[in-house]
């Protein structure tokens, strides 16, 4: 299995740090990396629009969307440091080639929607800082590209001291911003109960979630932990999770903080002095200095902007790679996919700019954030179901408790973002002129995507029902023992499946070789996992068929039975023949289900592709 960014996965050592300080000060890194997606460009118009409409009523939507964050990385960084596996990986191996593409592709779009932020925010800093025009601006942004190159060829820590660095000036930006704005305590303390005034502020809130909670760090967060080394022991992993757990929390509460600040400077300048309509961060820059009266005011705003822009450009570009490696298996040149990336943004950016204007950017960095919000319960949703699995986790699961608020979060994200399709695809219709193409478009767009959601959301469920239902024991398929004579068989290969036609195989070849035979049970995994990985798959299917094929050899060898047994990966067409053709079997005895027609190309057919590819005989048995 490839390593999630291999050019840094393990790179920073912790084994040999001796104080609890040293030791934490080690694991400290990636979540500061993860918090500057939490602080970009596309919040700040979340934040500013909040502000300057609806005064500190959306404080709390922050709060709570912080609290939702630091649940949901911790969830990341327990999936990364447990199975060594990023949330991309995770999900290659546990569904369809089909659903992985189309998953791949909602996280391209919502990598592409943060990016998009991103250079719209870094391109404003620069013009409203050294005035270059907002077009000339974007394309500025290009050059970027090769700083990530740079900052990762020094090494994970050097790129963590960098995004740091920008973190700070971001920080110290806005404590001068709150001595100057003079936000009053009590409303901001009475904007911390929840309320939402109109469809307008539930828009923007949701924007504020989506603006939040980014999609693409939670694959971020789950890959970045792998550059720890660490005691790969239970008490090591034990270890790794509670200093994890520490860096989520300080990173968190930093970016918490910087929201907090943006959306109370904006309540106290814009909202106060009746400037309602405030959206747009050139605005937010303009209207700082007379009403603050300094001009230091909009020199740190557009400062503490291009840090931004510039620091979570970094950490967007790693979080593409790592999508691309974990749902494709597909690796291309870093500086390569970095100008992809910054095309898909910089393009649509630039039409948008040249034909509505300048003024549009506030309206496009806020749809950004929405379309990041819409994007979280296909990342969401398998990571809980992941960290949930006690055979992933090999005994690193999170609790019940913490499962039910999991599923809360979802639900509440999941809920807010149907509302907003829902009013969204309504308003639509009732003002389009042309209807029937929204209904031939957008409608089956939104079902496919709702039917698609759902979907992730039971998978696992049904399929943990049908593990139970299937024969888990040995013993449950209450196999009868043939006494009928036997011939001269010495060495005979069994291929199971751990269904009942298993009976009438294992019956059929004990009457073959009787009690002197050597018997080989063979068992092929078909997963996704299986097909990709080989015999490096570690899902949930293949640890219980391990234990089903044990339970076999266990059972029968108490019987007296000589019993070997063979697990093979991928197809069993293919690789039944391999494991046949590698030994020194006399026979092959295989149990059928007795399909045929429209069963036979549902379902396959492996008897007819396998007798044609062994040299010995093989018995089917109905």
């Amino acid at each position: 299995m490839t390593k999630s960014l291999e050019e840094v996965n393990q790179s920073v050592a912790t084994e040999h740090k001796k104080t609890g300080f040293r030791k934490i000060l080690a694991f400290l890194g990636p979540a500061y990396l993860v918090s500057v997606g939490y602080m970009d460009p596309g919040n700040w118009a979340t934040d500013i629009a909040g502000g300057s409409q609806f005064g500190y009523t959306l404080v709390w939507v922050l709060l709570m969307s912080n609290l939702m964050a630091l649940l949901l990385q911790s969830l990341s960084a327990r999936l990364g440091i447990v199975t060594q596996r990023d949330l991309a990986q995770a999900s290659r191996e546990t569904y369809s080639k089909y659903i992985n593409y189309i998953l791949y592709f909602l996280a391209e779009i919502a990598i592409a929607a943060c990016d998009l932020a991103e250079v719209l925010g870094m391109a404003i800093g620069i013009n409203l800082l050294f005035g270059i025009p907002l077009l000339e601006g974007v394309l500025i942004t290009v050059l970027d590209t090769f700083l990530l190159l740079f900052l990762i060829n020094k090494g994970i820590r050097k790129m963590e001291a960098f995004i740091i660095a920008l973190v700070a000036i971001i920080g110290f930006s806005f404590i001068f911003e709150m001595i100057f704005a003079e936000p009053e305590i009590h409303k901001i303390i009475g904007g911390l109960v929840p309320s939402i005034p109109n469809s307008a502020a539930l828009y923007i809130a949701i924007g504020i979630i989506g603006a939040t909670v980014m999609p693409h760090n939670l694959y971020l967060h789950s890959s970045l932990v792998q550059t720890r080394k660490f005691d790969r022991t239970p008490a090591g992993i034990k270890q790794a999770l509670k200093y994890n757990l520490i860096d989520s929390t300080i990173a968190l509460n930093l970016a918490f903080f910087v929201n907090a600040a943006i959306l109370i400077l904006a309540a106290a300048t814009f909202h106060k002095n009746g400037m309602f309509e405030v959206a747009e961060i050139q605005d937010a820059h303009q209207f700082l200095e007379p009403l603050l009266g300094t001009k230091w005011a909009p020199i740190l705003f557009a400062v503490a902007l291009i840090a931004a822009g510039q620091s979570s450009t970094v950490t967007g570009t790693l979080a593409g790679q790592i999508v691309m490696e974990g749902y494709l298996h597909f690796r291309i040149q870093p500086w390569v996919r970095r100008i992809i990336t910054r095309l898909i943004a910089i393009v649509p950016a630039l039409i948008v700019i040249y034909i509505y204007g300048e003024d549009i950017t506030g309206k496009l960095l806020i749809l950004s954030q929405v379309i990041l919000s819409l994007q979280l319960g296909f990342a969401i949703i398998p990571l809980i179901h992941f960290v949930s699995d006690k055979s992933k986790m090999n005994g690193f699961h999170i609790s019940k408790t913490t499962q039910v608020v999991s599923w809360i979060i979802a639900s509440i994200i999941v809920s807010l973002n149907a509302k907003l399709v829902y009013d969204e695809i309504t308003s639509w219709l009732e003002t389009s002129n042309n209807p029937a193409l929204l209904w031939f478009t957008v409608v089956p767009l939104a079902f496919g995507f709702s039917a698609l959601l759902l979907y992730i959301i039971f998978k696992p469920f049904i399929a943990k029902f049908k593990a139970k239902t299937i024969n888990h024991s040995p013993h449950n398929l209450k196999l009868h023992f043939s006494q009928k004579k036997t011939q001269e068989v010495k060495n005979i290969a069994v291929s199971v499946d751990f269904s009942h036609a298993d009976e009438a195989a294992l019956n059929h070849a004990f009457e073959l070789g009787g009690m002197d035979a050597k018997y080989t049970l063979i068992h092929i995994v078909e997963t996704v996992g299986a097909l990709v990985y080989g015999t490096h798959v570690h899902d949930h299917e293949t640890t219980i068929d391990e234990k089903l094929l044990l339970g076999y050899k266990e059972m029968l060898s108490e019987k007296g039975f000589n019993i070997e047994t063979e697990l093979g990966f991928g197809k069993p067409a293919k690789i039944i023949p391999e494991i046949i053709n590698n030994g020194l079997f006399d026979i092959l005895v295989m149990g059928t289900h007795g399909h045929t027609g429209l069963k036979d190309i549902l379902f396959g057919t492996t008897v007819d592709k396998l007798r044609h590819k062994i040299s010995i005989p093989l018995l089917i048995v109905k």
